[in-house]
């Protein structure tokens, strides 16, 4: 992502980034890839109804919404909200209008459902 990005996200400047498929009905934009023990940090875009299953966090979550409403089981995160989820704790995730958020996780999550299938 370009550095003068950076200051636009918030004005939606994530709008001209290219977004790639990363599970059902949520686009990712990668800022930073994980690699090694290094963090990933991207913007995720969820259509309006769009989920992603119960998972649990290997290392800590940050989230700030962007645009839109994020809902879990704890509530639902609107515009600014800034959302902590730390490691060994657990939920899924959707948005019923659609949103765009930025995250930053310590680790890859663990998808529960699939490994139960």
């Amino acid at each position: 992502m370009p550095e003068t990005t950076r200051e636009m996200l918030t004005l939606g400047g994530w709008n001209d980034l290219a977004f790639e498929p990363f599970r059902e009905g949520v686009t990712i934009h990668w800022v930073r890839q994980f690699a090694a023990e290094q963090p990933g940090v991207a913007l995720l875009k969820y259509e309006a109804g769009a989920a992603v299953p119960r998972h649990r966090h290997e290392g800590l979550e940050t989230i700030l919404v962007l645009e839109g409403t994020q809902s879990d089981e704890a509530g639902d995160y609107g515009r600014g909200s800034l959302v902590v989820n730390p490691e060994g704790t657990e939920h899924s995730v959707w948005s019923d209008t659609g949103c765009v958020v930025l995250i930053h996780w310590n680790r890859p999550v663990r998808i529960l459902e699939e490994e139960e299938v």
